[in-house]
C-alpha cells in the first residue's frame, strides 16, 4: 500500500474514532485543555482531531509494518543524529533508550536492526490476547526481544550490564510506584525505572522518538545522551534523574503536540478532580470483578449430591 493511501485510510479510521469512541474524546480534550489553558475551545478541538488522525495513522502503519518486509519498512524512516547512537554503541555499554507515546514508536524499533546488536524492547501486556500476538509479532520478528515490563526488571538489568540495549517508553503514570515530576508545567508522576537502570547498570541513555512529517515520511530522532545524576540520595537521585527523562519527552511531545498519545494520564494522582468519572469506572468494574469472582468461587465450592 503506497503511504498516500495508508494515510488516508489512517485519517479515515482517526475521523471515526474521534466521532464515536466519546470516552476518549472527551478524555483528550480534557487534558489538552489542562496543558493548553490559553487556547480556545475551536483550537483544542482541531488539535484533539489532529490527534486521532494521527492516532489512526499510527494504527494503520502498524498493522501493515506487521507483513513488510525489510527494505520495505526502511524505506519509510529516515534518521536524524544516528553518529549518536553509533558513538554509543562503539563504547560497548549498555544503551538505555528512553521514549514516549508520540508518533510511530512501535515501528521506530526495527531501526536496531540495522547494527546487528542483541537490542530488547520493554513491553506491558494488553488485556486483547489478538493485540499481544500482534504486537509481539511486529516487535520480534527481525530478531528482537521482547520483554515483559511486569516482573522484568532482573532481565531488563542483566541485558543492559551484558552491553544489550534497551529501549523503554517512561510517560506512563504509576498509580502506586510512580515518582513525582513536573509534565507541560503541572505535577505529575512517572515511572522511576529508566532512573533507577541507568543508575545501578551504569548505562547510556538515550532519548529516541519517531515522529510523522507533514509529508508522511517518519523520521527517528537520535537525542544526544543525558547525564545520569548520582548524589548518593537515592531518592533524590530517581526524582532528578526521571525529571530529565521527562523534560526530553516533554521537549518533543511540544513540538508534535497532536502526535502524542493524549489518553495518557500522567496527572491523575496530582489532579483527581480530572479523571473524577474515569476513576469512578474502575472502582466499579473493580467491584464487579470482585463479585464475579466471589460467585465463581461459591458455585466452584457447590458439589452435587
Amino acid at each position: 500500500m503506497k503511504r498516500k493511501l495508508t494515510i488516508n485510510i489512517g485519517k479515515l479510521f482517526g475521523i471515526l474514532l474521534y466521532v464515536l469512541a466519546v470516552n476518549q474524546r472527551r478524555l483528550v480534550i480534557r487534558n489538552l485543555r489542562f496543558c493548553y489553558s490559553e487556547w480556545s475551545d475551536d483550537q483544542i478541538k482541531k488539535l484533539a482531531r489532529r490527534v486521532f488522525k494521527n492516532f489512526g495513522i499510527t494504527f494503520i502503519e502498524v498493522c501493515q509494518s506487521a507483513f513488510m518486509s525489510w527494505d520495505s519498512l526502511s524505506s519509510r524512516y529516515r534518521v536524524i543524529g544516528e553518529e549518536i547512537l553509533i558513538n554509543a554503541l562503539k563504547a560497548n555499554k549498555g544503551i538505555l533508550i528512553v521514549t514516549g507515546h508520540l508518533g510511530n514508536w512501535e515501528v521506530a524499533q526495527h531501526y536496531m536492526h540495522n547494527f546487528e546488536k542483541p537490542f530488547s524492547v520493554v513491553a506491558t501486556r494488553m488485556k486483547q490476547a489478538w493485540a499481544n500476538r500482534l504486537l509481539d509479532h511486529l516487535r520480534s520478528r527481525f530478531g528482537n526481544t521482547v520483554i515483559d515490563k511486569k516482573g522484568g526488571l532482573p532481565n531488563i538489568m542483566q541485558a543492559l550490564r551484558r552491553g544489550e540495549t534497551v529501549a523503554l517508553l517512561i510517560d506512563q503514570s504509576r498509580r502506586k510506584q510512580g515518582i513525582e515530576v513536573t509534565f507541560f508545567g503541572h505535577e505529575a508522576t512517572a515511572t522511576p525505572a529508566a532512573a533507577l537502570l541507568a543508575m545501578r547498570c551504569k548505562s547510556t541513555v538515550l532519548p529516541m522518538f519517531c515522529v510523522r512529517d507533514p509529508d508522511g515520511q517518519l523520521t527517528i530522532h537520535v537525542k544526544p545522551p543525558l547525564e545520569t545524576i548520582r548524589t548518593g540520595d537515592l531518592r533524590s537521585d530517581l526524582q532528578t534523574n526521571t525529571q530529565i527523562m521527562m523534560n526530553a519527552v516533554e521537549e518533543m511531545v511540544r513540538e508534535y503536540p497532536d502526535q502524542w498519545f493524549w489518553t495518557l494520564k500522567p496527572w491523575k494522582v496530582a489532579y483527581p478532580h480530572l479523571y473524577w468519572d474515569w476513576e469512578e469506572r474502575r472502582r466499579q468494574r473493580k467491584k464487579r470483578k470482585k463479585r464475579r469472582a466471589a460467585s465463581s468461587k461459591t458455585n466452584s465450592a457447590v458439589t452435587p449430591r
